[in-house]
């Protein structure tokens, strides 16, 4: 792999490496890592689409490697860290959700393409989350082959699929959890390319309520996600010129504030990307400075003033999520 960023004594290297670490092909899960998970960042690898973890405590260049048949996308971390959820992609593009613990070991389908549980039919998968709870986790699928997307809901142990946005003019993006498990904050549109939106979902009765004025934000580019105390919302918006920037923003009865950019960091080729909350006030994102390059997650404190001073966490990361908090 080139261009890989590595920590060399606590400093920010970049150089051009002959290859990735090695890994341990063994079996399936495991990997290399000698620290416990407890507290960190789940993401996949784009050369081979396996799925990692790695401790706020631990080498984040040495990652603890959790699958090993590649096909992994949106990994999202349980609230007691336990337990990891991903979509898995096979060659003729069925999808599944599937789980495996963050120590390694067996991984296990929660839940199938077009399961009979699905009366619309569900295909393409997308970003999976767990409940606060732990009890179930919400994802987005697209019904009937739909070209518009929709936010379903399945147990952790397989059973109990519902449909929770039935509708057919909306589209949905990736799901975030209030803390009290309540209600679904999401990115929402027309489709999956132009999620103008912002939707808040209650999962005890009501209507959706939709904040539709996102300022010189264009579209949500992946993802919307609550703070750890639901006062607040990080997302990546697209601007005019197509860049990505990482906004925060209240979130107050259900609506969105104004939105402000969290970074100044990168040029104007810069994607600043798949916003997750690392702290109470402190936000992690997908970092990468041109097409094609390399991309790191970094992190920077939620301020006033936009800051150009942000701290790699991982190097050679993609769909990152981060928890517990």
């Amino acid at each position: 792999m080139t261009g890989m960023r590595v920590f060399v004594g606590g400093v920010l290297a970049v150089g051009l490496l002959g290859g990735c670490e090695a890994l341990d092909d063994a079996g399936g899960g495991g990997g290399i890592g000698d620290v416990d998970f407890r507290r960190g960042f789940a993401f996949v690898r784009e050369d081979d689409r396996n799925v990692y973890v790695v401790d706020d405590a631990g080498d984040p260049n040495s990652p603890q490697r959790l699958t090993s048949a590649g096909g992994a996308y949106w990994p999202s971390v349980s609230r007691d860290g336990r337990g990891v959820v991903f979509v898995t992609r096979a060659t003729n593009g069925a999808t599944a959700l599937q789980t495996v613990p963050t120590t390694g070991g067996t991984v296990a389908t929660l839940f199938g393409a077009n399961d009979p549980a699905c009366a619309r039919g569900c295909s393409n998968f997308r970003t999976p989350t767990f409940s606060p709870d732990g009890r179930s986790v919400v994802f987005v699928f697209s019904p009937g082959n739909s070209s518009l997307t929709s936010l379903g809901r399945v147990n952790t142990d397989g059973s109990g699929f519902q449909e929770l946005t039935p509708n057919t003019t909306i589209a949905y993006g990736a799901p975030s959890f209030v803390p009290d498990g309540s209600a679904l904050v999401a990115p929402a549109g027309s489709g999956l390319q132009q999620l103008n939106q912002v939707a808040y979902v209650p999962l005890t009765g009501g209507s959706i309520l939709y904040t539709s004025s996102l300022g010189d934000v264009v579209a949500v580019a992946n993802r919307v996600v609550v703070s750890p105390d639901g006062t607040q919302v990080a997302l990546d918006g697209r601007g005019g010129s197509g860049s990505v920037r990482t906004y925060v923003t209240s979130l107050s009865n259900g609506r969105l504030g104004a939105l402000r950019r969290v970074t100044s960091y990168g040029g104007a080729s810069a994607q600043e990307t798949w916003p997750m909350w690392t702290g109470a006030s402190q936000v992690g994102f997908l970092f990468a400075d041109s097409a094609g390059s390399d991309p790191g997650i970094y992190r920077a404190t939620v301020a006033a003033a936009p800051s150009n001073s942000v701290t790699l966490a991982v190097p050679s990361a993609a769909e990152p999520s981060y928890g517990p908090l």
